[in-house]
């Protein structure tokens, strides 16, 4: 929190605009506790199966948001768990989640995901296409975009990042967005300097965990 304090402070901003989520992916639930109990304010986690077991153990002592892939079949237990999706990568998956948002009589709050490199191994909108997503989704009734999200390319220095941050954060501005979700722990004091309100930290928090298949959006 000290660290993000600072890089809010060299942004122009307060340690309160940027809200730290802990990743809490192959983490047990008594270190999870153990974060809550330090003042994490939010847990991220990858996927909703392991989300749907932690829930069950631990609660809701914080808001749960889900930073990774979300399939068209787990949508219905993903709109149950978290309180905030920051995946919402394709149209498809934004009407499958306005529809069973409708069924719950409910308004759910996502993130667009944006692949900012047009990297084939990762999901997200073009760039260029996050307009005309907004114009669409902007129609469905249970759906509310709060902002972007992206995971920027690999890169040796977490300053090398930057430019991907930038390119996220105007392209919000540019539709009248407030919430940017990026930033991991290698260069989320980066992010943040360039507007991130999310970071989504998890190796810094809990230490290295195991290697384990699948997509994901925070570490």
């Amino acid at each position: 929190m000290e660290r993000v304090a600072r890089a809010a402070e060299r942004g122009g901003r307060r340690l309160e605009d940027v809200l730290l989520i802990a990743v809490s992916k192959t983490v047990e639930a008594d270190r999870i506790r153990q974060a809550v109990a330090a003042g994490v304010r939010a847990l991220g986690e990858n996927r909703v199966q392991e989300a749907k077991e932690k829930v069950a153990v631990l609660g809701r002592p914080v808001p749960w948001h889900l930073i990774g892939t979300l399939q068209t079949n787990k949508v219905k237990d993903a709109l149950t768990l978290f309180d905030l999706i920051h995946s919402i990568d394709r149209l498809e998956l934004a009407r499958a989640c306005d529809r069973r948002a409708r069924e719950g009589g409910r308004v759910v709050d996502v993130l667009l995901e944006v692949n900012l490199a047009g990297e084939a191994s990762k999901g997200g909108l073009a760039p260029g296409d996050v307009g005309g997503a907004l114009e669409t989704v902007a129609k469905l009734d249970h759906l509310r975009v709060k902002g972007l999200m992206a995971i920027p390319p690999a890169v040796e220095r977490a300053e090398d990042a930057r430019g991907w941050f930038r390119e996220l954060r105007g392209l919000a501005e540019r539709h009248g967005l407030k919430e940017l979700s990026m930033g991991m722990s290698a260069d989320f004091e980066v992010a943040i300097e360039e507007g991130a309100t999310m970071v989504r930290v998890g190796t810094a928090i809990f230490g290295a965990r195991p290697a384990r298949p699948g997509p994901g959006g925070g570490a």
